[in-house]
């Protein structure tokens, strides 16, 4: 017999803090099933994926090691689900959807949930959301900028049963294999979900039988509610304040643009309205992201002024409001094109956290930098075998920051994303990375220097293949702020016959064997006036390749010794002076 439950007055916060930490085990647990059983580069190596607990209402208790733009995605494309069924979800049954007019994010990621009974009674639902690699439409790998309806970008599941009362779905699945380039991979990820949803299951009712459902429900509202008076606790030390900041798109991925990202950031009391009237219309192209993965990003664009171990639950964004007018460019309406939604979704994070530096200038860094690279190469290997690379390289390092330096390489809060690694491209694709490195010059100058632009540069090694790129920053560059000046543009080409081609941010192009494609990804934004940076700090950077002794004179005054690379004291101070004053 169940045990009673506590009332709120009762909650025990040692127990509460126990339970915490052992539903975000659960949700970890999920994540390494997965990257243990997965089949696809983009799981295991990109690591494009995230892990959750919802109540039996749907509200997120917990999650795991996960995107932090994933921090809202979960409970949307769960009430999508529920509104569907309503109470015809049983003991067994596993849901699943990838419908962005659903709740969902893009087609590629599917998400399931597995409701946990004991009893006939639901105590919550575990979740997992995988970008799967391929789901047919029009262009391999699901991310082409330039489909201008959902029709277009593949297969679109809408609420359904993958698994109905512990037994599969063969329909549905068998619907899934016939609408995949690669089923043995995608069908192979699917089934990694699953395993993980069950296994997932089993170990929440380890929980049941330590805590009793009544206790354990209890309890995991309790947590929502810690949360939710953590956040609001934390936002009301926060300065009230309002800021406005804008950021631009190069296009719409169809030759419309530029695209004005607009947000209006208020802070009052215990409460944070972000609200993004004044952006664009929606328009062509596959750009937009829906108003469920705007939030998303939004809340996980604040989590950067709030403490590091703020829980991941519903609690979290009960004090944030989203606004974004129906029909604008980051809350497009049915039937927009959402495919390459992650390229907007990264303009909406940092016209977030740009909007957050002017109202707190000693938390924010500038701009992060990158391209917003998503890259697709598929054809025919040698052996008449299709092949299809999608990847994902986000993290080129974070802005120069009020302390310190943006980190080169490092990964950047809002992606945690993992670069697939040069080994695991070659080793499954005819593909030869040539080049995969640092560019000097393109960190934004400035008293703490942005992390430097990256080069990805491939070989085709097959007879032909259709390569796709969704990027941007070509013609917008990553902020610098408080002086700092702007990271360096990204830039693509092609090197065909020894003749250089080169390509927009955005294309769909066949690609011949030895034929070369690189993609040059934009550096961070500088923080601060570059003639206040520490001169040494300049050389040293000169010493390491990072600048060159042209770069480090025009834009830091900082004069460096060809011959010896040490830095001249007397000429840098000449140099700095003369330019002060003028």
């Amino acid at each position: 017999m169940d045990k009673p439950a506590p009332t709120p007055a009762s909650i025990d916060p040692i127990r509460l803090e126990l339970i915490k930490n052992a539903l975000v085990m659960v949700s970890d647990n999920m994540m390494v099933s997965v990257l243990r059983t997965s089949r696809s580069t983009l799981v295991k190596a990109n690591m494009d994926f995230s892990a959750s607990i919802c109540d039996a209402e749907g509200e997120m208790v917990a999650q795991g090691l996960a995107l932090p733009g994933h921090l809202g995605a979960m409970p949307p494309a769960l009430k999508g689900c529920l509104d569907h069924f309503g109470d015809d979800i049983g003991p067994g049954d596993i849901v699943a959807s990838n419908d962005p007019y659903a709740g969902g994010s893009h087609l590629n990621d599917i998400f399931m949930f597995k409701p946990v009974f004991r009893d006939g009674e639901c105590i919550c639902f575990v979740g997992l959301i995988l970008h799967h690699t391929d789901l047919g439409g029009r262009v391999a790998g699901g991310q082409a900028a330039d489909s201008d309806e959902i029709y277009q970008e593949g297969l679109r599941i809408p609420p359904s049963k993958i698994h109905v009362g512990g037994a599969p779905n063969h329909t549905l699945l068998r619907l899934i294999e016939h609408n995949t380039r690669v089923p043995e991979t995608v069908l192979g990820d699917i089934r990694a979900q699953i395993a993980a949803l069950i296994t997932a299951d089993g170990e929440i009712q380890k929980l049941v039988d330590t805590y009793g459902a009544a206790e354990l429900k209890t309890y995991m509202a309790a947590l929502i509610d810690y949360t939710e008076r953590l956040v609001r606790n934390c936002i009301s030390e926060l300065p009230d304040g309002e800021s406005e900041f804008t950021e631009w798109n190069d296009d719409d991925g169809v030759g419309g643009g530029p695209i004005e990202i607009h947000l209006k950031l208020t802070v009052k009391g215990d409460e944070i309205v972000a609200d993004y009237t004044g952006t664009s219309p929606q328009k062509g192209g596959a750009l937009h992201p829906n108003y469920w993965f705007t939030a998303s990003l939004t809340y996980a664009g604040i989590r950067a002024v709030l403490p590091p171990d703020t829980p991941n639950n519903a609690g979290f964004y009960r004090p944030i409001t989203v606004t974004a007018p129906p029909g604008c460019w980051v809350n497009p309406q049915f039937p927009a094109a959402v495919g390459a939604r992650g390229q907007g979704g990264y303009r909406v994070r940092t016209v977030v956290t740009g909007a957050l530096a002017m109202l707190y200038p000693d938390r924010m860094p500038a701009c992060p930098g990158g391209n917003e690279f998503g890259l697709s190469v598929t054809g025919l290997s040698p052996e008449r075998k299709r092949f299809l690379h999608v990847e994902f390289h986000n993290m080129t390092g974070r802005g120069g920051g009020p302390d310190q330096d943006g980190q080169d390489a490092g990964p950047y809060w809002l992606g945690n994303l993992s670069n697939t690694p040069v080994e695991v491209i070659e080793a499954e694709n005819p593909l030869l990375i040539e080049e995969y490195g640092f560019l000097s010059d393109t960190g934004g100058p400035g008293k703490y220097r942005g992390a430097l632009g990256m080069v990805r540069q491939y070989r085709l090694l097959a007879e032909d293949a259709i390569v796709q790129q969704r990027a941007d920053r070509h013609l917008f560059p990553c902020w610098g702020i408080f002086g700092g000046k702007p990271g360096a543009l990204s830039r693509s080409y092609f090197v065909r016959h020894g003749e250089r081609e080169e390509a927009p941010s955005k294309f769909v192009r066949p690609m011949r064997r030895g034929e070369v494609f690189r993609s040059e990804m934009a550096g961070s934004g500088g923080y601060g006036d570059p003639f206040e940076r520490d001169a040494e700090a300049v050389a040293e950077d000169v010493r390491q390749e990072k600048l060159t002794i042209a770069h480090a004179e025009a834009e830091y005054g900082v004069v460096v010794d060809p011959d010896t690379l040490a830095l001249d004291e007397t000429a840098t101070a000449a140099l700095r002076a003369e330019r002060t004053s003028e």
